[in-house]
């Protein structure tokens, strides 16, 4: 009897399908796909973006001036910071359906398909009863979770500062001063609003 050996690209494989099969996906989820640290607004992820998150954003760039499908995923990266970073599979499908709608035209500019907004598009983007998407990056991070995620940070890397160079006893002190944080932390979650 003469044996095969298993090529490691297949048996990975075949570990991810048979993990999926029961129920833990794929590695740092939880069995219904998502993170086990809860609710993205309480581990410091993203605002939530909807599906016609991208069709608003498009049609408030597009008010502003002609922009081509690269410009427009650069701009909603720059103006959230690189938080939203939609891919060309959600921004380019969205243009064809603007353009579909007629609401947008594409125009020849140096070789690049260049987007514009049309009559009936302009009444569109005056019509929006929603803000840029982009104004909820601005709001979150700041002063809410991006705020408090950044806060988290930069105690963190202060604390490994000490765990690398510090004294015993700055040690012993640092994880004095993280204990009684971490017990006013909860603390503050136990009061009453």
């Amino acid at each position: 009897m003469s044996y095969v050996m298993t090529p490691p690209w297949v048996a990975k494989r075949r570990m991810i399908v048979m993990a999926t099969k029961r129920g833990r996906g794929r590695p740092g989820h939880d069995h219904r796909g998502g993170f086990p640290m809860g609710p993205a607004s309480m581990r410091g992820g993203r605002p939530k973006i909807g599906r016609g998150d991208v069709r608003v954003a498009i049609l408030h760039l597009l008010s502003e001036e002609p922009m081509h499908g690269y410009q427009i995923m650069q701009e909603l990266s720059d103006r959230t910071d690189g938080m939203w970073k939609p891919s060309p599979g959600s921004v380019y499908p969205t243009l064809a359906q603007l353009e579909d709608e007629e609401l947008v035209a594409p125009h020849q500019r140096d070789g690049k398909n260049v987007f514009a907004l049309t009559d009936s598009g302009r009444q569109a983007v005056d019509g929006l009863d929603a803000p840029p998407p982009w104004e909820r990056f601005g709001e979150a991070s700041a002063d809410g979770v991006f705020g408090l995620r950044e806060a988290g940070f930069k105690a963190g890397a202060a604390a490994m500062q000490v765990a690398r160079s510090g004294s015993e006893r700055q040690i012993e002190r640092t994880k004095d001063v993280l204990e009684e944080a971490r017990r006013q932390i909860y603390q503050i979650l136990a009061e009453d609003e």
